[in-house]
């Protein structure tokens, strides 16, 4: 379909993709499907518009996350009606939880055939409802520049999240008269300012405080916020713990970072946490992750004094009611606690154990074993760039990469905080596409890489070369770890049948190697690296080695006799 020569006459089409342009949108993720070819042809004839064809709808919703998480602006995601939208539903989940920025398009059945179970018929304000900030259908086309604008402003603003529109296919093709100043209003961020009283009752609270604690997390972090809550924790010398896969917000290698409160979490940390007298928590959410399954805290009532600082006033009180409760966005309150004139208390012992207690967890157990993924990752930690990009799956194996490497700023740590296998590839599709002058390597299991691994087809026609680490231990080795401590020794559904995943991604095109030696990795890696393509390193693991603390044998001894008593 031609663009109308008129300049005022635009297709519902044709509307979608203008707005997408006022909101700065450079890159959408999908699936072509038939219910929005109207989008298709009008990103046809606009260039400043990369539509990035990916193999499976999950995929184009994860890369879509991952774009909104790297770039604090919504990923957008095109897919069709019914199998489409389910395919990408996984990603909006993960957009919810992990409270990700992204805009999900579905082309929808023609307005005329609701309610008759037509082909691919879904209602998506019920299909939606629970996982998305805001679900809508735009049944009017004159109303789709009011319907894209309140989609960002919605998805970008308080917590942020995904919103999901649905259109209808004769919707997108019908032609309408739109003057072109309806165009022009763009959401913007709404920056919320922390008020100067809370500011003074909070720097009050620490100055009497005698064990505190700063948690951060959540989402909204540009660089600059994470460098000013960095400069406040370190000018009042306080020690600083990050929720799940949160860990970029705070350099590492500062003397005030003291690990962090994802799954498998130091013991020592926790215990640090229950006796800390008062919790400043800035940008987390303080969910089941978080709180190690709510046991952290005692509800409603904490037992440590609890300052909560989150974008979202509904989030506030949510679980832990607060004795201080701000509602602010990340920019304005880390630069006001920045500028907050220090007057800590002797608080030096107490910071310092809490970091002599997280440096201690860096140095992985010697593992008698031919590859010993510790010291991979040792060892990559001493070569990668400071603004390298780490995407992580779901599983075991990233226990090693994410205790053992080192974030912070420029670099950034992506992962699902939903737990959503097939995350990593995509995500790190996205990340190379959105930054091409960084080094991205994605961490994934030989389960996952099933799920979503086909986007390195998507890696290869983009240009994207990443460098995929592959760990395959023939298993989904987290459930196997919970059968061994609940059902030892009953093995059931988690063992795998796998292909040779080196010569796999060669058929793809990319370059690709079968790593079974500690020393064989450095080598390898710099060849990956170097390769100048999409690149998978296939790590073999032992099974015995069932995470980074201990394995199968001690596991089920332990549970036996746990179970004998």
């Amino acid at each position: 379909m031609a663009i109308s020569p008129d300049p005022n006459h635009r297709t519902g089409g044709q509307l979608i993709v203008e707005m997408l342009c006022a909101h700065g949108v450079e890159t959408v993720f999908g699936v072509p499907g038939e219910s929005y070819l109207p989008v298709l042809d009008a990103l046809y004839d606009t260039p400043s518009i990369t539509m990035v064809s990916c193999r499976h709808e999950s995929g184009a919703g994860f890369m879509a996350e991952a774009h909104g998480k790297l770039t604090g602006q919504p990923g957008v995601a095109l897919v069709t009606r019914g199998p489409g939208a389910c395919n990408a539903s996984i990603a909006v989940h993960t957009a919810f939880q992990d409270s990700t920025p992204m805009l999900l398009l579905v082309g929808q059945i023609a307005r005329g055939d609701t309610d008759r179970e037509a082909f691919q018929e879904i209602d998506y304000r019920q299909m939606f409802g629970s996982v998305a900030k805001w679900v809508a259908q735009v049944d009017q086309t004159v109303r789709v520049p009011e319907y894209l604008h309140r989609a960002f402003h919605v998805a970008m603003n308080g917590r942020p999240g995904p919103v999901v529109l649905a259109l209808p296919e004769d919707m997108l093709s019908e032609t309408i008269e739109v003057p072109s100043e309806c165009i022009r209003p763009v959401a913007r961020k709404v920056q919320t300012v922390p008020e100067s009283a809370e500011m003074a009752r909070l720097s009050e609270h620490l100055r009497v405080a005698e064990r505190p604690l700063l948690m951060v997390g959540g989402s909204g972090w540009t660089d600059e916020a994470a460098k000013d809550i960095t400069h406040f924790a370190e000018t009042w010398n306080l020690p600083v713990c990050t929720s799940f896969r949160r860990q970029d917000i705070v350099s590492n290698d500062r003397a005030i970072y003291g690990g962090d409160l994802g799954t498998g979490a130091d013991v020592r940390l926790l215990e640090y946490v229950r006796t800390s007298d008062l919790l400043v928590v800035c940008g987390a959410r303080l969910g089941e992750i978080t709180t190690q399954g709510y046991s952290l805290l005692d509800s409603p009532l904490p037992r440590n004094r609890l300052i909560h600082i989150h974008p979202s006033a509904e989030e506030l009180g949510r679980v832990y009611s607060p004795d201080i409760a701000i509602q602010a966005t990340m920019g304005p309150v880390a630069k006001t606690l920045a500028e907050l004139s220090p007057s800590p208390g002797d608080w030096s012992d107490w910071t310092a154990s809490i970091r002599r207690a997280y440096l201690e967890t860096l140095e992985p157990s010697l593992l008698q074993t031919a590859l010993d993924p510790g010291h991979v990752i040792l060892a990559l930690r001493e070569i990668l760039p400071r603004d390298v990009i780490v995407t992580l799956d779901a599983g075991n194996f990233s226990g090693w990469p994410q205790r053992f490497l080192n974030y912070g700023r420029p670099g950034r740590q992506l992962g699902s905080t939903s737990g959503s296998m097939g995350y990593s590839v995509p995500a790190a599709v996205a990340a190379k596409l959105a930054r091409p002058g960084r080094t991205v390597v994605s961490f994934v299991g030989d389960g996952g890489v099933l799920m979503t691994g086909q986007e390195l087809a998507t890696a290869m026609r983009y240009n994207a070369p990443i460098v995929i680490i592959l760990v395959n231990n023939g298993m989904y080795g987290t459930i196997r770890m919970h059968q061994e401590k609940h059902y030892p020794a009953r093995v059931s559904g988690t063992d795998l049948t796998n292909p040779s995943f080196a010569d796999w991604a060669r058929s793809f095109g990319a370059f690709a190697e079968r790593v079974e030696r500690t020393e064989e990795f450095l080598p390898a890696f710099e060849r990956a690296r170097n390769a100048g393509r999409p690149a998978v390193l296939e790590l073999i693991q032992d099974p015995e080695i069932i995470n980074s603390r201990t394995t199968i044998s001690a596991l089920r001894k332990k549970a036996l006799q746990h179970q004998s008593a």
